[in-house]
């Protein structure tokens, strides 16, 4: 009894952004459900509730529902879609990946990020945004307000990417197909990429997806790297027998693995695909209302700034890095 207040306004919370995504379409669910929450967090008359009744529900949330989307998430992928896209893309996204990732850790060790931020907004900006961050947040054992903010950073450059990028697709002399595989080795969440690859077609649709879904599947084989070093240095800087060891595997990741091989290897029925999809997306919006119910706009402003600039330089830098894969893969 004592989730359901804080599952209740998470689920209140998810309504508003279905209404809002009907009313204004070109605005994914999901990013209205952060911009909700950071309303719900605001609010003074909210502020001894979140702190209170509404805590265990929104952890739930922000934490079991998130990894429970993320095992779902391994039903969107196919490995004969993904080896279809042909060795040099594949080579590109994951140079976009490693280059991302890396680049956006050193800038965020360089500006003092505090906890695990850093590598956090890494993973966000590198794979799937709050997807990765979540997977990631497991190994590092990060708190809720260390998620929140890299959260909301990766959802709000998702959101610039729907408005920027398309404006763009004629300047840079891409072809509907180069803008597709540019969407896909960019932008961070799934729905995001959608919105905008739609833009240039069906086609450049279809392999935006496909793209993208490569950028997923990396999302294992990364937070087990890690959680395999942070293992390591737990045992080398104390006693082994004392020291907490992080886990080098989460078990929600085993599971997106296992969901990744039955899409490959079974007949899924489409109707189940369809209700995974739906599913994932209550999930994640559920978690996201939760995670952004965390962060104070006042206190955000006062700290953050240079999360802030972090997070705007890694995703000129994934977009950067992507334009030039894609150029070079599709000259």
């Amino acid at each position: 009894m004592r989730l359901l207040p804080g599952l209740a306004v998470a689920a209140g919370g998810l309504g508003v952004a279905y209404l809002v995504h009907a009313l204004v379409p070109a605005l994914p669910v999901l990013t209205v459900c952060v911009l909700v929450g950071l309303v719900i967090g605001q609010l003074p008359a909210l502020q001894a509730p979140l702190d209170g009744a509404l805590k265990p529900g929104f952890a739930l949330a922000s934490r079991r529902l998130l990894r429970i989307g993320i095992v779902l998430l391994g039903l969107k992928l196919s490995l004969v879609d993904i080896v279809d896209l042909g060795v040099p893309m594949l080579v590109a996204v994951l140079a976009v990946v490693v280059l991302t990732f890396f680049g956006t850790l050193l800038m965020g060790r360089l500006a003092k990020l505090p906890g695990e931020q850093p590598l956090l907004l890494a993973a966000g900006f590198a794979i799937c945004g709050v997807s990765a961050i979540g997977a990631m947040a497991a190994v590092t054992r990060s708190r809720q307000s260390e998620i929140a903010v890299p959260a909301a950073l990766v959802t709000l450059c998702g959101s610039l990417a729907i408005a920027v990028l398309p404006m763009l697709h004629g300047p840079l002399g891409l072809t509907d197909l180069q803008f597709g595989a540019w969407a896909g080795a960019s932008v961070h969440d799934v729905g995001q990429v959608v919105a905008v690859a739609q833009t240039a077609g069906s086609s450049a649709l279809a392999l935006a997806i496909a793209v993208k879904l490569t950028r997923v599947l990396l999302l294992a084989p990364l937070v087990a790297g890690v959680g395999v070093y942070r293992r390591l240095r737990a045992v080398e800087e104390a006693d082994a027998a004392s020291a907490p060891r992080p886990p080098i595997v989460p078990l929600f990741v085993l599971g997106f693995l296992a969901a990744m091989l039955v899409r490959t290897f079974l007949p899924v029925p489409e109707q189940v695909l369809l209700a995974a999809d739906l599913a994932q997306t209550v999930l994640f919006g559920l978690a996201l209302v939760a995670l952004g119910s965390s962060i104070r706009v006042v206190s955000l402003v006062r700290t953050s700034g240079r999360a802030l600039l972090v997070g705007l330089a890694s995703w000129v830098l994934v977009a950067a890095l992507a334009w030039g894969a894609v150029s070079l893969t599709t000259a």
